[in-house]
């Protein structure tokens, strides 16, 4: 348990060019100590690497999006290359020249293990690394500042398996320290105060041993087979009408799945890889096969509807074809 943390600003720093020393600007405006962190916005990380473009904001995300994940109008939620899901890929427009426009670092733990080597080779002092953005959060209003890049530091604590103070067992436990320590950072640092780098003293337990950068941010990044929550609510909808992925091998069903669809009038024959959908009105059982392939399409599987002899229809799924 930490007993005491500080966190305090680095002030007076000058406005940020490409080319910038970023270790000298750092180390001349504050004492930096062994096993200090030191918690850098990724615009100053941006514009010392020249990660500048010419053109229009919606430009410059075409270019740093993987994929769209939801989108209301012009705001667009998107993941980048880096596998951040932000708004706007973490694009920034101001505090630039007209017509620019700022990108992320191309690999912030890069520019984070960069910091860190330049601070110890030319100061001699061993900290910690977090490089910084802004994102909103699912279910939550306002943004909070969290890790995109690091270096130097346990970025998660993985207390599975250890025992609360009631003799409980942890299951799933893991405090995502990188991205903590950006957000307290934030507190002192603020965005209409132009102050983008911030110290935290008190962290010794964080900070990795010379030469041990740690797996940085990147490491926060769930996989894409975990994640729960892929596609805007509008976005799902539609994958699940439009984008369906043709069955490819056999996987097995639990008829649970659409054990609660409303089946007046139909009826259904479930057998390896195929649901039968059968009834008098050919409408209802059109309506009653679509919704059984929306749901094994969010099951996962991948699906196919086909019309059979007279007022039936059959849904085919397996696993789904790449």
């Amino acid at each position: 348990m930490r007993k005491h943390l500080e966190i305090f600003p680095v002030t007076g720093l000058p406005e940020v060019a490409a080319g910038a020393d970023l270790a000298a600007l750092i180390a001349d405006g504050t004492d930096l100590r062994d096993g200090d962190v030191v918690s850098v916005t990724s615009k100053i990380v941006s514009k010392a690497e020249g990660r500048l473009t010419y053109g229009t904001r919606r430009e410059a995300v075409d270019a740093e999006l993987v994929r769209v994940v939801a989108q209301r109008g012009d705001t667009r939620i998107v993941q980048t290359r880096h596998g951040l899901v932000m708004a706007a890929a973490g694009t920034d427009t101001s505090n630039t020249a007209p017509g620019t426009v700022l990108l992320l670092p191309v690999d912030p733990d890069a520019s984070a293990r960069s910091l860190r080597a330049a601070l110890k080779e030319r100061y001699d002092v061993n900290v910690g690394i977090v490089v910084t953005d802004t994102l909103g959060r699912p279910w939550r209003n306002g943004q909070t500042d969290l890790a995109i890049g690091a270096a130097g530091v346990r970025v998660v604590e993985d207390l599975r398996g250890t025992t609360d103070s009631h003799g409980n067992v942890l299951a799933v436990t893991e405090p995502a320290l990188a991205d903590e320590i950006a957000s307290a950072s934030e507190l002192v640092k603020g965005k209409a105060d132009g102050v983008p780098v911030a110290v935290l003293r008190g962290l010794e337990d964080v900070v990795l041993p010379v030469g041990e950068d740690g797996p940085g941010a990147r490491a926060l990044v769930r996989d894409a087979e975990f994640d729960m929550f892929s596609l805007g609510t509008r976005e799902a909808a539609l994958a699940a009408v439009l984008s369906r992925k043709a069955p490819d091998g056999p996987r097995p069903v639990d008829p649970e799945v659409f054990a609660e669809l409303k089946l007046d009038g139909v009826s259904l024959e479930v057998g390896d890889g195929a649901v039968t959908v059968s009834g008098a009105e050919p409408v209802a059982v059109g309506m009653v096969a679509e919704r059984i392939a929306v749901l094994l399409h969010a099951e996962g599987y991948g699906v196919a509807v086909r019309p059979g002899p007279g007022s039936a229809a059959t849904v085919t799924f397996g696993s789904r074809s790449r």
